[in-house]
């Protein structure tokens, strides 16, 4: 199997809870608190692990991020406990918490995301050079989530542009101006939402066939293959040899964390084993139903994902074929 370095810039330790009912100036009691390790590339790596196996989609992978203060402790902790092969470059400043509260009376979940913290001139040079290091040949370097704040919109482009001249393919899932810099420089795949999809084509809104149109357009740049992600209804793959669209299992939905996480986790650990893209991208299709299955920050359980895989039907665009490609 092909190596794997997912790249977190802006980890943190995710925390999620249950409340009976959220009030205003009223000291709330939480039951069913968990804690997870998380942060893009990290929960992409957790996700690999577990789609891990000889059979089924998935494989180990190594985790490289920032690392700092009591979170950082705990956040290399909770990797440690899930066996993930974690290289962390420590940092002044502490990484960030992330609190989720689920209210049971009427099941809404509130999300609070912390910034992070800055990096120094140095801080950053070390991290970049620990990405670096590990750019061989042949590897899939997986850059995914946000950036902490003072880190240049340009970072994952820098990457982008450093895995080519290793021959390595890169993999790009994040939002806003880093995303439009790394698709300006190029990449084996990215995972654009359909509002990220919009920005990145100057577009308000997009619908079918304006969808399949976009994604044509930034094939038809520097990007190798977009899976667009349209949540219940599923995703849309794009390539350079033709379209596909990707039905989504029906499940009961618990929380939607990391379940776009868990789609890249399956996609690239199956590219990684071999398998056609297509197939990947069922298997990321499944990975993402699987995830909003768990509660809280909990992300896919590979069972789940791999009963979900059977469901997952694909349908040849230009074809008009189920199962066609």
């Amino acid at each position: 199997m092909d190596t794997i370095v997912t790249v977190t810039a802006n980890p943190a330790v995710d925390r999620s809870a249950v409340v009976d009912q959220v009030q205003i100036d009223v000291k709330l009691r939480m039951h069913s608190v968990q804690r997870d390790a998380g942060g893009g590339g990290i929960n992409v790596s957790r996700a690999i692990a577990r789609l891990g196996g000889p059979s089924h989609a998935g494989g180990p992978s190594r985790a490289v991020f920032v690392s700092g203060g009591v979170e950082g402790t705990i956040l290399e902790e909770l990797l440690a406990q899930e066996h993930i092969d974690a290289t962390p470059t420590r940092i002044a400043g502490a990484i960030r918490e992330n609190l989720t509260v689920v209210e049971e009376s009427s099941d809404r979940q509130y999300r609070f995301g912390m910034p992070g913290p800055e990096l120094s001139a140095d801080e950053l040079g070390r991290f970049e050079a620990s990405v670096h290091e590990r750019m061989e040949p042949g590897a899939w370097i997986v850059a995914s989530g946000s950036l902490p704040p003072g880190v240049p919109t340009d970072f994952y482009a820098k990457l982008s542009a450093e895995a080519t001249r290793n021959d390595c393919r890169f993999v790009v899932d994040t939002s806003g101006d880093a995303l439009a810099a790394a698709v300006r420089e190029g990449a084996f795949l990215i995972k654009p939402n359909l509002r990220e999809l919009a920005s990145l084509v100057g577009a308000e809104k997009l619908e079918d066939p304006d969808i399949r149109e976009a994604a044509r357009e930034l094939v038809g740049s520097r990007v190798g293959n977009v899976v667009v992600s349209l949540g219940s209804a599923g995703a849309l793959l794009v390539t350079s040899d033709g379209i596909a669209r990707f039905s989504a299992p029906t499940v009961s939905v618990n929380s939607r964390i990391g379940a776009g996480d868990s789609m890249i986790g399956g996609i690239v650990g199956a590219l990684a084993r071999g398998d056609s893209m297509v197939e990947a991208v069922r298997w990321g299709v499944a990975a993402g139903a699987a995830a909003v299955m768990t509660p809280g920050t909990e992300l896919c359980r590979g069972d789940d994902a791999r009963r979900l895989r059977d469901e997952v039907r694909v349908r040849d665009e230009a074809g008009g074929n189920e199962e066609a490609l």
